[in-house]
């Protein structure tokens, strides 16, 4: 499938520099590409197994008060107690 990007100048110069490293540019351009959505679905999956984990927690009653969490960071880092 053909897709048509239009690049700023920095960018097309970015990528054409790299590119002179022996590399087809097209080519760079879709690595670096699928790099990113590799990425990217990865950070997702992340975050969602975060959440889950906050929200298993809460349900098993394994959290503390918001209360509790500002005294200790207080303590731990010499902060006012009206931070």
């Amino acid at each position: 499938m053909a897709i048509v990007v239009t690049l700023s100048p920095e960018l097309e110069a970015l990528l054409c520099d790299r590119a002179r490293q022996g590399q087809d540019v097209s080519l760079m351009a879709s690595e670096l590409l699928a790099s990113v959505l590799a990425w990217e679905e990865q950070d997702s999956e992340a975050a969602i197994r975060g959440i889950q984990q906050g929200l298993n927690d809460f349900e098993g009653d394994r959290f503390r008060s918001f209360e509790d969490f500002a005294e200790e960071k207080r303590r731990k880092y010499d902060l006012p107690a009206n931070s």
